[in-house]
């Protein structure tokens, strides 16, 4: 099943998607997974769960898999990571990938999800509320199935701290606008508002940590920023005409300058279940 949504970004949507552009996401997927600045956000994240031998973890929204692996690393061969996500294509692409760990792989929807209520330690959920119609619904769904005492991480974006230098601010205003929705989700806050959402559900022991992602050049930002990737389809783009040309003109200039500099906030929060 899939997320109900109100707009649909392309990773949102992406079983609907021709097989060339399910492959194009797949492989944005990964390469976000090894960016250094991606990589730090979830080092903070992993600290922040605190994963333990023979814990059981869900993945809720795990993509092709990358971190449910790293997961059962931590939770060792007592414990068991269930790698979920709506898309059946990203599943097959982490079944695809499995290096012999004990991760179990599962479509479904994290916002009614077909599993036991109590029945996990710890959630990890990255980069996946900004997607879903109600987050609340969702997150209701991730305390459902974690047991007593077991904990809540929850990576997500704040697309409004998205910010430009050494680009005219008024071309990357309009760039930035006519992406959301399309491009990037239109729940551009959901970051900040994670720990509220975690202390109106009760949580005890909540903590949030905002990490900053640092773009030094254009090749960079566009691993994890498709207003700066030059891949991205131009039907894709829904910018005025010749918008998108005179955007990629003074990127790749800043670029050739070096003063390029793009910044994104990313939020890591946590909580307990009582």
């Amino acid at each position: 099943m899939k997320p109900g949504q109100m707009e649909r970004t392309p990773f949102a949507d992406l079983d609907s998607q021709p097989s060339e552009m399910t492959a194009m996401l797949l492989a944005a997927l990964e390469a976000m997974g090894r960016h250094p600045e991606i990589r730090r956000v979830r080092q903070t994240a992993w600290q922040a769960l605190r994963p333990q031998p023979g814990e059981r973890l869900l993945d809720a929204g795990s993509g092709a898999g990358d971190v449910a692996r790293w997961l059962a690393t931590k939770v060792g061969p007592m414990g068991e990571v269930v790698a979920l996500d709506y898309s059946a294509a990203t599943i097959a692409a982490a079944v695809e990938r499995h290096d012999g760990s004990n991760v179990r792989y599962m479509t479904g929807d994290v916002s009614a999800m077909s599993l036991p209520t109590d029945s996990f330690d710890g959630v990890w959920c990255e980069r996946v509320l900004q997607h879903v119609d109600d987050a609340d619904v969702a997150l209701a769904e991730l305390i459902r199935v974690t047991r007593p005492g077991g904990r809540l991480c929850l990576v997500d974006t704040d697309w409004d701290s998205l910010a430009f230098d050494g680009v005219p601010a008024r071309l990357a205003g309009t760039i930035v606008a006519h992406m959301h929705g399309k491009l990037t989700p239109m729940q551009r806050d959901m970051g900040r508002t994670l720990r509220r959402r975690l202390i109106r559900a009760r949580l005890s022991d909540v903590t949030a940590t905002p990490v900053t992602c640092v773009f030094g050049d254009p090749a960079s930002a566009a691993v994890v920023l498709p207003m700066v990737n030059p891949m991205v389809p131009e039907e894709a783009w829904t910018t005025p005409g010749g918008v998108r040309d005179e955007w990629f003109t003074y990127v790749d200039a800043a670029g050739a300058r070096g003063d390029f500099l793009a910044l994104l906030t990313i939020w890591v929060v946590t909580g307990t279940v009582d």
